[in-house]
């Protein structure tokens, strides 16, 4: 009778080092006293990853507990939603449409920018102060791209025609896309020179002005058409994803709950892991509302919104992306000049 052996097979003994080098195990995060000071988040007392380890670990870190968990996988689910809505309702209304609604589609993929930006920021940002600084940068782009994005989106579905034909829906564009550029130049000057144990806090106030500048120019079409019409449920929709945004700019600003509770919502609930989730709620909303415009207001925006305004639109968006990312480098740069 032939012997069954049932030890692993040598193909097996020479794949498991392998796997063994490729997923190495992750050491437990540490205290905010055992990183650097640009590491830190205020009131944030645990949940730090060491910095140093190889770039594969925080890879894998995706898979533990830490601070910066759910901060990336909330931005990760919620642009896998914001793309699979968009695909289902290209695909329900007709291949065609999804040509057709490309304003929307811009919005898509400058969300799905921003969204990866800040996964990858909140993912990496503890390897180093170098790689931590340039994708914090690249997060500042990707937050001025969104801006312009969704108010070009705004300007094209949901402003209403005296509004497009008045002075300030004539250089609502051109003016996003400054404000856009500003709010990027700001957030990359004061991630390099300030931090958010500031005790003055300049950091908060120098990225406060060219963001709710900007935050109120976008929604001027919204405004406008909500005080002239009456509500409509794409209407209600509006106003829910500004409160949204503006409830995740207050705990983006603002340490609450952690101020009162230090070490408390280390792990869950802090506040900018509920700037992160209001900020993809209101999205998905604007997204909805978006699509409630597209399909009630089509013909009439075909007539008003002409290729020369959709060359405006192109002009500006391109501008705004090589400005953004001369100022990130220009910035980096002077920044390694002090550092000299």
């Amino acid at each position: 009778m032939p012997l069954v052996s049932f030890g692993p097979p040598p193909l097996c003994l020479s794949v498991l080092p392998w796997l063994s080098r490729l997923l190495p195990s992750l050491p437990p995060p540490v205290r905010d006293v055992d990183v650097p000071p640009l590491f830190r988040q205020r009131f944030v007392l645990s949940g730090y990853r060491p910095p140093g380890l190889p770039l594969r670990c925080y890879v894998l870190s995706l898979l533990q507990i830490h601070n910066q968990t759910l901060n990336v996988w909330s931005h990760l689910l919620a642009a896998a939603c914001v793309a699979l809505r968009f695909i289902v309702f290209a695909v329900l209304r007709g291949g065609v449409r999804l040509y057709r609604c490309h304003k929307s589609g811009d919005l898509l993929l400058t969300w799905l920018f921003l969204t990866c930006c800040s996964a990858a920021a909140h993912l990496f940002q503890s390897h180093s102060e170098q790689l931590h600084d340039w994708f914090f940068f690249l997060d500042s782009v990707a937050v001025g791209v969104f801006q312009h994005g969704s108010a070009l989106a705004l300007s094209v579905y949901s402003a209403d025609a005296a509004w497009t034909q008045s002075m300030l829906g004539k250089v609502f564009l051109p003016g996003s896309t400054l404000l856009a550029w500003s709010c990027c130049s700001a957030c990359c000057y004061a991630k390099l020179h300030f931090h958010w144990l500031n005790p003055l806090n300049r950091k908060f106030l120098l990225q406060l002005v060219p963001t709710g500048t900007g935050f109120l120019l976008v929604i001027g079409p919204l405004v406008q058409r909500l005080t002239a019409q009456s509500w409509s449920p794409a209407g209600t929709m509006h106003l829910l994803q500004v409160a949204l945004f503006l409830l995740s700019f207050f705990f983006f600003s603002c340490p609450v709950p952690e101020r009162f509770a230090p070490g408390r919502y280390d792990i869950i609930g802090h506040a900018h892991q509920l700037s992160h989730i209001l900020s993809a709620l209101g999205t998905l909303i604007q997204q909805e509302a978006l699509f409630h415009d597209f399909l009630w207001r089509r013909p009439a925006l075909i007539r008003r919104f002409r290729e020369q305004r959709l060359l405006v639109a192109s002009c500006c968006f391109c501008c705004l992306v090589v400005c953004c990312c001369m100022t990130v480098v220009r910035v980096r740069r002077r920044g390694e000049e002090e550092q000299r």
